[in-house]
C-alpha cells in the first residue's frame, strides 16, 4: 500500500529553510529599533552584549543538553580553542563593534552596510583559497564585478548623502535622539561598521569549517554563546571601569530589549543561522540580507520618522544589485559541485562492475 503525499507538507519542508531565514530577518529588523531606543536613553552597548549572550546561552542549553545526547561529538581542546576563536569573529568582538557602530549612524545605514559581508567573504575566501575563481567563465565575471559594484555601493553610501527625503507624515513611532555629541553617520561609524563586517565574513568561513567538524547546532549555538559572553565581560570590564553603574539595567525598557535580543536573536536567530549554513550552505543564508534593508528602510522612513537621504538609497541599491550578480556566481559553484560528485559516482559504479 503506497504511503499518501501531502503537497503542504512536502512544500513545508522544501521550503523551511527560505521561511526560516524571512523570519530571522523580521526578527533582526526589530532589533534594529529596540536596540537604537535602548542606547539612545543611555545603555552601554558593551553591556547588552555581555547579557544578550548570556541569556541566550541559559535559554539553548537545556535543548543542547537533552536533543542532542546522543549526536554531539566529544569536545576536544582542539575544537574548544576553534568555538573560542569563532566566538570572538562571530560573536564577542564584531558584535560589539556592530553595536557601537549603530550609536554613531543610523538603522537604515548599518542594515545597508550589513550586505556587503557577502562580498568581502568572497574576497577573503579568495585571499585564503577557499574559492575558486575562473575569469574565463561568465559566471567567474560575475563574481568580481559583484563583489566591485557592492563595495561601490558602500562607499557610495559612506561619502555621498545627497538631499534628504521629505517625510509624507509623522511618526507613528517616537524613538529618542542621538546625544548632539554624536555625529551621526560619521567617519568613526563608518569605520566600525566596515571592521565588524570583515570579522563577520571571517567568521562566515570558519562557521561553515566548523560545522563540518562538529554538526551539533544547538550544541554549538551553546557554546557560542557562553564563550561570546564571558569575552564580551571581558570586554565590557575594560571599557566601562570608569562606570560600574553600566551593569545595572533594571526592569525597564533596556531589559525587555535585551530579552528580546538573548532569545530571539541571539539564541534562536543564530541556531536557524547555523541550521541553514549546513543545510543550504554559507551563500544561502547571505542571500536574504537584502530583506532586512528592506524591512528597516520601510520602518525607519514610514513608522519612525528617520532621516531619509538619498545617497543611501542609490547606494543601497547598488549594494544589493553587486550582491545578486555575486550570487549567480556562486550558483556556477553549485552545478561544478553536483557534476563531479555524479562523475565521481558513476567511477565509483564502474569501479564496482569491473570487480564483479
Amino acid at each position: 500500500m503506497e504511503k499518501k503525499t501531502f503537497p503542504s507538507l512536502h512544500l513545508f519542508t522544501e521550503f523551511k529553510p527560505h521561511m526560516l531565514m524571512i523570519l530571522a530577518q523580521i526578527s533582526y529588523t526589530f532589533l534594529y529599533f529596540i536596540t537604537e531606543a535602548s542606547f539612545n536613553q543611555g545603555m552601554s552597548p558593551y553591556v547588552y552584549v555581555t547579557y544578550r549572550h548570556a541569556i541566550a546561552g541559559v535559554v539553548m542549553f537545556p535543548f543542547a543538553y537533552f536533543l542532542e545526547r546522543n549526536m554531539r561529538p566529544k569536545l576536544t581542546f582542539a575544537l574548544f580553542m576553534e568555538f573560542f576563536l569563532l566566538a570572538l569573529l562571530g560573536m564577542s568582538l564584531s558584535i560589539n563593534l556592530y553595536f557601537a557602530s549603530l550609536k554613531y549612524t543610523s538603522p537604515t545605514f548599518l542594515s545597508s552596510m550589513y550586505n556587503t559581508i557577502s562580498s568581502l567573504t568572497f574576497i577573503i575566501a579568495v585571499a585564503l583559497r577557499f574559492e575558486v575563481l575562473d575569469l574565463h567563465n561568465p559566471r567567474g565575471i560575475a563574481k568580481v564585478l559583484g563583489t566591485i559594484v557592492s563595495l561601490g555601493g558602500v562607499t557610495t553610501m559612506t561619502l555621498y548623502k545627497g538631499p534628504i527625503i521629505r517625510n509624507l507624515w509623522h511618526p507613528l513611532i517616537h524613538i529618542p535622539p542621538k546625544s548632539a555629541s554624536i555625529n551621526e553617520s560619521g567617519l568613526k561609524g563608518s569605520l566600525l561598521t566596515v571592521s565588524c563586517c570583515i570579522l563577520f565574513s571571517m567568521s562566515y568561513i570558519m562557521q561553515a569549517s566548523t560545522l563540518k567538524r562538529y554538526p551539533a547546532q544547538l550544541s554549538l549555538t551553546t557554546w557560542l554563546c557562553f564563550i561570546g559572553g564571558a569575552q564580551s565581560a571581558v570586554f565590557t570590564v575594560i571599557a566601562e571601569h570608569n562606570n560600574p553603574s553600566a551593569w545595572i539595567i533594571g526592569f525597564s525598557f533596556d531589559f525587555w530589549s535585551t530579552i528580546y535580543g538573548g532569545i530571539i536573536v541571539g539564541g534562536l536567530f543564530i541556531y536557524v543561522n547555523l541550521w541553514c549554513t549546513e543545510k543550504k550552505g554559507p551563500v544561502f543564508v547571505t542571500v536574504f540580507n537584502p530583506l532586512c534593508t528592506i524591512f528597516v528602510t520601510i520602518l525607519a522612513y514610514f513608522v519612525v520618522g528617520e532621516k531619509l537621504y538619498l545617497g543611501s538609497i542609490i547606494g543601497a541599491i547598488i549594494v544589493i544589485t553587486g550582491l545578486y550578480l555575486l550570487l549567480w556566481g556562486k550558483e556556477g559553484d553549485n552545478e561544478v559541485d553536483f557534476k563531479a560528485k555524479d562523475k565521481l559516482q558513476y567511477n565509483i559504479e564502474d569501479l564496482e562492475e569491473c570487480k564483479i
